[in-house]
């Protein structure tokens, strides 16, 4: 196997850090040099929407989960594995379905005709009993469109799927017809149990295919936890030896699934939402344990700032207190905004009623654009202040929120810390009110072309007020 190079970011970055254009969302402290007053990182909560989707078709039932969701070209794509459970009873094979919409919240059930079910083939069923082998433990449910310009038009869609003596690799070039991209294993199974929903993924920024694999580990207290394990390629064949994640700080939790990929916005940050499984906890269920979503980030693929709060809590369905529910699916999409007037927001899908009841759903929840953390100050004030960065632009913008009391207001640094003439605290418009993309000014500027390239820190007061995420453009 190929190995892992990756240069983790133990430490704090060199300096000054290049920003170029791209959009930084503040979802860690990779920017931050430092944090004063009342300011500090806040983690912030999706809000619930509306069921999209319940599976009721008789091929699909309570154990319905582990959602793939992708936009592709006009019309939004979504996978997911089918079963039931019965108390007494063994549960039956997992298949996997195929949904489309054209809004991300309307769902329809496309008649492929491809498995005939309890015999007939009107259904959306894309893969069943698969037909290369004799074993059920192959699921591709972590299908992706690969934009790699070197993909064969036969394997425009790929996925991976758990085999009993390891990760298969497959292929489709319409993402309903999919067929083995190689008769072996192109990972080994080792002491992977591979169980749940393994997923990967190709990295247009980094050049590379990246997989993430379900495993489990005995931590240096004794506790043995489910967990997560890293690999790359670049043929999506020949993959590296798998490695464990990091949540440096973060405390030793079962993690039964992982839903990593690049952000949209900021593609050179991986965003993750795990579900994190308490076995010891006794829900009203089956079986044991109790289960959230959290979220986590990472610069590096290996190494993730894992936030300790839910994001998504089970709360006052008394269903999602049941085992193993609450699984947040594996996709972004930015959809319209429900709201008239508001700008586009981003929609996350996490399934409820598992093992409870006669079929699972799925629940859309949705964030503001870069809206999973903030810095954030109260009305009282706080500031932040970046390490030296490099931009390439003219302008500052700012991805903010304030109360009506609120502000914010921007200092330009040089790099002893100074105030750069015309651009300092006293020369900063006051901000206030909410946007995803506003353009900071001073008193007698606002265009910053004269600094580009130049190492400069960035000053942030803020009374009230969260900011989400900057960036620099022409």
């Amino acid at each position: 196997m190929a190995v892992f190079a990756v240069a983790l970011a133990s430490e704090p970055p060199s300096e000054p850090i290049d920003l170029g254009s791209r959009l930084e969302p503040l979802v860690d402290r990779y920017l931050i040099r430092s944090l004063s007053g009342g300011a500090r990182l806040q983690l912030h909560k999706p809000q619930r929407r509306e069921v999209v989707l319940v599976h009721d078709a008789p091929w699909e039932g309570n154990l319905t989960a582990h959602h793939t969701l992708f936009r592709d070209g006009d019309v939004y794509r979504m996978y997911y594995g089918g079963r039931h459970y019965q108390p007494g009873r063994k549960v039956r094979h997992v298949l996997v379905c195929y949904a489309e919409s054209r809004d991300g919240i309307h769902w329809t059930r496309p008649n492929l005709g491809q498995f005939e079910y309890e015999g007939s083939r009107a259904n959306n069923i894309v893969w069943m009993d698969d037909p290369w082998a004799d074993s059920e433990q192959r699921n591709p449910m972590g299908v992706f469109k690969d934009t790699n310009p070197d993909a064969s038009p036969d394997a425009r869609y790929k996925s991976i799927a758990r085999g009993d003596d390891g990760v298969y690799a497959l292929k489709s070039p319409d993402g309903i017809h999919w067929s083995l991209l190689a008769k072996e294993p192109v990972i080994p199974k080792g002491d992977m149990s591979l169980d749940s929903q393994n997923l990967a993924f190709w990295d247009s920024l980094r050049g590379r295919y990246v997989c993430y694999l379900r495993s489990g580990r005995t931590h240096p207290t004794g506790q043995r936890v489910r967990d997560v394990k890293t690999a790359v390629s670049r043929d999506f064949l020949t993959w590296s030896e798998p490695v464990f994640l990091q949540y440096p700080g973060a405390p030793v939790e079962h993690l039964y699934t992982n839903q990593i990929r690049p952000y949209d916005r900021a593609p050179h940050i991986y965003l993750g939402f795990p579900k994190r499984f308490l076995p010891e906890r006794d829900g009203d269920g089956p079986f044991p344990g109790v289960s959230d979503g959290v979220f986590m980030s990472s610069r590096d693929g290996v190494r993730f700032h894992r936030w300790g709060e839910a994001v998504i809590r089970p709360g006052l369905q008394p269903e999602r207190w049941v085992t193993r529910n609450n699984m947040i699916g594996w996709g972004i999409l930015t959809l319209p905004s429900s709201v008239a007037g508001e700008p586009d927001e981003l929609s996350i899908y996490a399934a409820e009623g598992y093992y409870s009841g006669p079929a699972s759903r799925l629940r859309r929840y949705t964030y503001r654009l870069d809206g999973f953390v903030s810095v954030q100050a109260p009305l009282a004030g706080g500031e932040m202040t970046t390490r030296l960065i490099r931009f390439n632009g003219s302008r500052l913008i700012l991805n903010y929120s304030t109360s009506a009391a609120g502000s914010i207001r921007v200092e330009i640094q040089d790099e002893a810390g100074k105030p750069i003439p015309g651009c300092s605290l006293r020369d900063s418009r006051e901000l206030f009110g909410d946007s995803v993309e506003q353009v900071v000014s001073w008193t007698r500027t606002r265009d910053l072309s004269a600094l580009s390239a130049t190492p400069v820190r960035l000053r942030f007061v803020l009374k009230d007020a969260d900011l989400y995420s900057i960036r620099f453009l022409r």
